[in-house]
Formats: structure tokens, sequence, C-alpha cells
């Protein structure tokens, strides 16, 4: 049986001049168009720019292809989009849907996609903590990454609730038979105050 083809398009906002629309016609262009709705989230609530206001970024200007923000908008994006590993990155670059995440449609240089990859986002995962140093040259500010979520929250609400419960119950692992260590439950070892190993 033939698939069916939705002659529909979808628009999104676009930049530059450019037009961004989703089309179901273009044949196998990306897989994460998901990214386009990210980008509209977060030309909502300025996630990319307010997280990477976090950050310190101490590299040579002239010498640097990715902003901070490019990185981090990148980032949160692929987590969002299931890509947990730093390594997928070395692929994602070249994804068009995602480069629309720089807010670029060509790269800096000529010998650079127009997202990072694999190394120089561990620039930016292996940040420092506090000011940049000579080796880590992007440093984040923790008090600051945790204000940010506590604004977002709030941010969220018309008005600040009432009270705010945070449920921390241990999630169980039930085993079957009689396995070494089948009564183990970090909760409880945790809370005792003893440790492991």
């Amino acid at each position: 049986m033939q698939t069916q083809c939705i002659p529909d398009q979808l628009a999104f906002e676009g930049f530059d001049g450019h037009k961004v629309v989703a089309g179901f016609d273009g044949g196998a262009i990306t897989s994460d168009a998901g990214a386009l709705l990210l980008r509209h989230v977060d030309g909502v609530i300025g996630l990319f720019d307010r997280v990477a206001r976090c950050f310190v970024d101490s590299r040579d200007t002239n010498c640097t292809v990715h902003s901070v923000r490019t990185l981090v908008g990148q980032r949160i994006a692929a987590i969002a989009l299931g890509y947990e590993d730093v390594d997928d990155h070395d692929t994602l670059r070249h994804d068009p849907v995602l480069g629309l995440l720089s807010e670029r449609l060509t790269a800096k240089r000529q010998d650079c996609a127009v997202l990072a990859g694999k190394s120089t986002l561990n620039r930016l995962e292996h940040g420092h903590l506090g000011e940049p140093t000579r080796y880590h040259k992007i440093a984040y500010d923790a008090g600051a990454l945790e204000a940010l979520f506590v604004a977002l929250f709030m941010d969220a609400h018309a008005r600040p609730p009432d009270e705010i419960v945070l449920d921390l119950d241990a999630t169980d692992d039930p085993l079957h038979g009689d396995q070494e260590g089948k009564f183990f439950h970090g909760y409880y070892v945790f809370g005792c105050g003893t440790s492991l190993g």
C-alpha cells in the first residue's frame, strides 16, 4: 500500500530573510524536525540565551567559530532530542534543521560546520567552575545556573505557588531469585550516613 503524503506545510518563524517550513513531500532530509519546535519554544522563553549568560567565555574571539550560545543551544536541543552522548555531534553538526539553532545557515569558516563537533562541545561540557583558566577557557557560574532553574520555574506560573512539593522517593528495582545484594536500597544506605566501597 502506497503512503499518502500530507500536502500541507507548517510554517515556523524565519530569520535573516529566510522562510522555515516543514513539509512532508521533500524526502528524507532530517530525522530531527522536533528541533524546529524547540527553536520556537526557545524564542518564547529565551532558554538558550539565559543559560549561555551563566557561562564566561575567555576564548580568543578571532579564533572562535562557535559561540557559547550556539554550544549551549546545540547541547540542550540534542539532549531534548535524545542525543545524550557528545560523540553524536560529529554527525549532528551537519544536520540542516539543527543548524537553525545557531541562527546561521552557513559556517563561519569553510573548514567548519554550522554547529560544533564533539571536541568543541567538550570544552563546554568540561567547563571550569568559577573563573576561566589557561586550560579551561569556558567557565560557568553554578549559582547563576541554580537561580536560572528557579526563575524558569517561576516564569511558568502566573503567580508564585503557595507550596512546592519535591517528591524524592527512591525507585525500586525488583529482583527475582536469590541474587546477592537483593535487599540493597540506596535510599536507606545513604540515608543512614553509611557509604559504599
